[in-house]
């Protein structure tokens, strides 16, 4: 279980921080007023989303664009913040999503039942079946996959128990799912997300984090 690792295996299996561009630089003024931060206690399992935007866009405009689906999850969605706790571009550009630190076990607002002792990374883009998955995307989620996990010793080839919070989940409230470590938002709710085409690069995810982390 990725559940409980000796402090050893977790000082073992640490990874380097990626850099991040903080949620400051691209919202900006545009933040809204919002509720306290919540956390947990460590992270034992990473969801891989996508944000189901367009996938042709140039890299400096991502700001903007990160900006507009802050909107529209404030907005039209009436969350108290941006759901996912990173997001990466095509580019491999990791950006501060959901405030709170982003050293810190910040409770995410990304998968139904599972934002507790999770963390969320989405690709920004529409990764459908066909659709080509950048190198440098996977990488850069591999990176921040491999540093988070790493904290907890967790092994992002292997399993993590989790606790479903809400029955809209694939689980009812308060059962007990053992998921992967490194899943997809689908593994958890009832999605297409985060599309086939990302789906089938997730071994290769564990595999590279698993290898930051210096695992054989």
């Amino acid at each position: 279980s990725a559940d409980a690792a000796p402090a050893a295996a977790t000082d073992r299996y640490a990874a380097p921080r990626p850099d991040i561009v903080p949620r400051s630089v691209w919202l900006g003024d545009a933040a809204r007023a919002q509720p306290a931060p919540r956390y947990d206690d460590k992270v034992v399992a990473v969801f891989v989303h996508h944000t189901d935007t367009p996938n042709d866009y140039d890299c400096a405009d991502v700001p903007a664009i990160l900006r507009g689906v802050y909107q529209g999850q404030t907005g039209a969605r009436d969350w108290d913040d941006i759901g996912y706790n990173f997001v990466v571009d095509r580019c491999g550009t990791v950006y501060e999503g959901r405030a709170g630190g982003i050293d810190r076990a910040v409770t995410g607002a990304h998968t139904q039942g599972f934002n507790h002792r999770t963390t969320g990374i989405a690709a920004l883009g529409t990764y459908t079946a066909g659709v080509p998955v950048p190198d440098e995307l996977t990488d850069a989620i591999a990176a921040v996959t491999a540093w988070k996990l790493g904290e907890s010793g967790t092994d992002p080839r292997g399993k993590a128990v989790l606790v479903s919070s809400n029955g809209l989940s694939r689980f009812a409230a308060g059962a007990t799912a053992t998921l992967p470590a490194v899943a997809g938002h689908d593994d958890g709710y009832a999605t297409s997300c985060p599309g086939a085409a990302l789906t089938a690069r997730l071994g290769d995810i564990r595999d590279t984090a698993a290898r930051l982390q210096g695992r054989a």
